[in-house]
């Protein structure tokens, strides 16, 4: 039996704010270790520099690439929660005026002015904080930042993209290091590009197209 949790829960916008960590986790992952492992490839003749300094840029970019988007996405939790405070006291101050301001973003989107007002009134009782947090400062479940989400998906994916390149590392000629991890990144950023396309019901050869030419354009850059 289908709920309307379950349908609401079907829908690909609920896995926006994990799902754009990720990707920008494993998009990183990939074509920093394998610029990485790259640069001491051309330099060294043997395989245990390459390894320590693949593993060492995968352990330190996991943990920076968590952390960053954890401070990043924390911001934004700080902005939304003065807001909500905000709210809060004006509701308490001056709830006529509130109530006009709700009445004002219903009729805005479509509703006369007699309905816009009913509804407003309406929503108050029911909810006049959540009301306001939701229409008029646009924050609800789906928008609303999870730091703590963010930063494990960013991180996990991360060092999910970057045991890529490590994994050419440990098995191809040391010699011909560097052209088999050119070809790995290619590969791999076409895999994330198809497998986020498809968590996010997108369209698969665009996402990959998109990947796959501004993933290039980073991994030549800093080299």
């Amino acid at each position: 039996m289908i709920t309307i949790n379950n349908y609401l829960d079907s829908h690909y916008i609920h896995r926006s704010n994990w799902l754009r960590a990720a990707v920008l986790g494993a998009n990183d992952g990939i074509i920093s270790i394998s610029s990485l492992a790259i640069g001491v490839a051309t330099a060294s003749t043997t395989r245990d520099p390459i390894l320590l300094a693949t593993i060492a840029g995968l352990v330190a970019g996991a943990l920076s690439m968590a952390a960053g988007e954890y401070v990043s996405v924390s911001s934004q939790t700080d902005i939304e929660k003065a807001d909500i405070q905000r709210e809060k006291k004006e509701l308490e101050k001056m709830p006529e005026a509130e109530l006009k301001i709700l009445a004002q973003i219903y009729e805005k989107r479509g509703l006369t002015k007699e309905t816009a007002i009913q509804v407003a009134k309406e929503l108050t009782q029911s909810d006049a904080l959540g009301t306001h947090i939701r229409d008029e400062l646009g924050i609800n479940e789906i928008s609303q930042a999870n730091p703590i989400q963010a930063a494990f998906a960013s991180g996990s994916a991360f060092t999910v993209g970057g045991l890529l390149p490590l994994l050419v590392t440990l098995f191809v000629p040391v010699a011909t290091m560097e052209y088999f991890l050119y070809g790995f990144t290619i590969f791999s950023l076409i895999i994330l590009g198809a497998v986020s396309a498809k968590t996010g019901g997108s369209s698969i050869s665009k996402a990959i197209i998109r990947i796959v030419i501004w993933g290039q354009l980073q991994w030549v850059y800093p080299l």
